[in-house]
């Protein structure tokens, strides 16, 4: 796949550590190919409200269905734009969240000139064999290739059947990275949309294909909204809400070693969002006694540290951070603000490390500009 899940975010602040308790996402490689001629969503977005979505839609009678703690809005083929089952899921704070068109006897791409070479231009992230009932023409199983493409907060997929000739589109997703992971066309549920007419005579049938979770969907659902509040995907962050999520997630519980420990640390980053320093520093050692060579929960756990008072412990807490990932800039300007009184000389040296590593980065401008001052100031005692 050519982008990333981010589980870190970014958050200033106005004290010594501007950075607080969080930690911002690694830089992207460039974003894949991603222009289209196929406009499946018209005038919805991804992060629109349930209202605005409805008012949108007027004239319609779409079927809601749970989605979980959310709402899942179905349009039939005979009533969309598309021409296609369109499925619109809202998160339990009326948010979009995540789209999935399907088109059971396959969308010609023939006319989308655009969106084919795009996919030309793209790496197959999965190629399988498919059975589909309503593809008349194809008695037995074709060959289908998931593709994955996006934008800096979003990631669309297309399930292509693989025809030189007659390419056709059988699915596509619009999703907010956070919830990337329940929106994959290959997800058990969606294959078996596709398939949820009678079985045709003949051929193999794969029911049992599709990607299904190892993890309580709850857990991986309110994961999702936690980071998305957290994260800002949807306009400003809400910390109450990246709360609410977590605190929600961890009730219903991750089996998975890895997961437990990202949770306790986007809990420890919330509580100290929330003021609660102890249960901050608690969740962010319960993460790193599951998994200890995390750098940004140490480097979180310094920020809490220093909050704290517990100076020694947040300096110790940097310098791990830093030598665990020697280009860590957001460490970096930390370690320097933690040293800058007592060694004004390394101090120096930390914050042009840290200015090095961000330099072009738009997004560290107003920390760039401190470190700057800083230096200026401590070259000047």
């Amino acid at each position: 796949m050519h982008r990333r899940l981010s589980l870190l975010p970014a958050l200033l602040t106005t004290v010594a550590l501007w950075t607080g308790c969080e930690t911002p996402p690694p830089q992207r490689a460039p974003l894949p190919p991603s222009e289209s001629d196929l406009d499946l969503l018209k005038s919805t977005k991804l992060c629109d409200t349930r209202q605005v979505f409805l008012d949108k839609h007027p004239g319609i009678a779409p079927k809601a269905q749970a989605w979980g703690s959310g709402q899942e809005i179905r349009i039939l083929a005979e009533q969309s734009l598309s021409k296609g089952e369109e499925s619109y899921f809202f998160d339990e704070d009326g948010t979009l969240v995540g789209t999935m068109f399907l088109f059971r006897s396959g969308l010609d791409l023939a006319p989308y000139k655009t969106l084919r070479y795009t996919l030309s231009r793209l790496k197959p992230s999965l190629e399988f064999y498919l059975t589909v009932a309503q593809l008349a023409d194809r008695q037995n199983m074709a060959s289908s290739t998931l593709y994955d493409t996006g934008d800096e907060k979003t990631t669309t997929r297309y399930l292509v059947l693989s025809d030189p000739t007659t390419p056709r589109l059988l699915a596509a997703s619009f999703t907010v990275d956070p919830y990337v992971k329940l929106f994959s066309p290959y997800r058990k549920e969606f294959l078996d949309r596709l398939r949820e007419t009678a079985q045709q005579d003949g051929g193999q049938h794969l029911d049992t294909q599709g990607a299904e979770d190892k993890e309580p969907f709850t857990s991986l659902q309110q994961f999702a909204r936690g980071q998305t509040a957290q994260l800002a995907y949807c306009g400003t962050k809400n910390q109450p809400i990246a709360l609410d999520a977590y605190q929600k997630a961890s009730a219903s519980g991750f089996t998975s070693q890895v997961w437990q420990a990202e949770l306790h640390h986007r809990l420890g980053v919330s509580w100290e969002a929330a003021g609660n320093l102890e249960k901050a520093k608690s969740e962010l050692l319960a993460s790193l006694a599951k998994r200890p060579n995390s750098p940004e929960t140490v480097n979180n756990l310094g920020y809490v540290y220093s909050k704290l008072g517990e100076k020694q412990n947040a300096l110790a807490s940097f310098e791990k951070a830093v030598l665990m990932r020697p280009n860590y800039a957001i460490a970096r300007f930390n370690l320097a603000e933690a040293i800058a009184d007592a060694n004004p000389k390394r101090a120096i040296t930390e914050y042009e490390t840290y200015l090095a590593l961000t330099e072009g980065i738009p997004e560290e401008a107003d920390r760039s500009a401190l470190a700057q001052s800083r230096v200026k100031a401590l070259k000047h005692q």
